[in-house]
């Protein structure tokens, strides 16, 4: 089955909390060449650390639990 890479920067504080999608990739490798690019930009650099990289396979429902 295919899969996206969804890389995420995600800073926390006591107050609020900060998701950013950085982009969706086709493999594990060039998520990680992406947040290795973006470590060294101006706010990034700030917070190396709180890149995330999940991955989802594709045509398959992935929060089924519903809300509420």
């Amino acid at each position: 089955m295919k899969s996206v890479y969804l890389v995420f920067h995600v800073r926390r504080d006591k107050r609020s909390e900060d998701v950013k999608l950085i982009g969706a990739y086709s493999t594990r490798v060039r998520a990680e060449a992406a947040i290795k690019r973006l470590k060294r930009r101006p706010g990034f650099d700030r917070y190396p650390d709180s890149f995330h990289i999940d991955r989802y396979e594709l045509d398959r429902d992935h929060w089924v639990e519903g809300f509420g």
